[in-house]
């Protein structure tokens, strides 16, 4: 069982980063002139979603650190957080559509990985990265038609 102040502190550095990296790269002029894949969502959609799998992500956080916190899932955790966190910096602030492709994968397998790890020891942790590989996923789509559409 994680803990209430635990899970409180996961959320808060989760979504304090994520803040921050989202507020300092925002999509602006040059993403707007983008041609976009047909299923690109309104942008409306990103910032509700996005706070939901946070939370996710900051649970399944929570949960790893306690019962592990030197092993490969938390290690997996914070890989995955690395690869999120770079992503938008490459992709809104640098314009680089081709890396972002490549960060995005990288997170892709990263939270697969988690996922796997985490079956056995907590299944709980990998079902709350569920929503997050499915998201992922989705947005790997996107990246990946905004590359080959610009």
């Amino acid at each position: 069982m994680v803990t209430y102040s635990r899970a409180a502190l996961f959320i808060l550095v989760v979504f304090g980063i994520g803040f921050a990296i989202g507020s300092t790269n925002l999509p602006g002029a040059w993403y707007a002139g983008l041609t976009k894949p047909p299923f690109n969502p309104p942008n409306w959609v990103f910032a509700p979603v996005w706070s939901v799998i946070y939370v996710l992500i900051a649970l399944a956080g929570a949960r790893t650190w306690e019962r592990a916190p030197r092993g490969p899932g938390m290690l997996l955790w914070t890989a995955q957080m690395l690869f999120n966190f770079t992503w938008s910096p490459v992709f809104f602030t640098w314009h680089c559509t081709g890396i972002a492709l490549a960060v995005i994968v990288a997170m892709l397998l990263a939270i697969i990985g988690f996922i796997a790890e985490r079956w056995q020891a907590d299944r709980a942790a990998a079902a709350l990265f569920l929503p997050y590989l499915a998201w992922v996923a989705f947005a790997t789509l996107l990246n990946a038609g905004i590359f080959l559409l610009n």
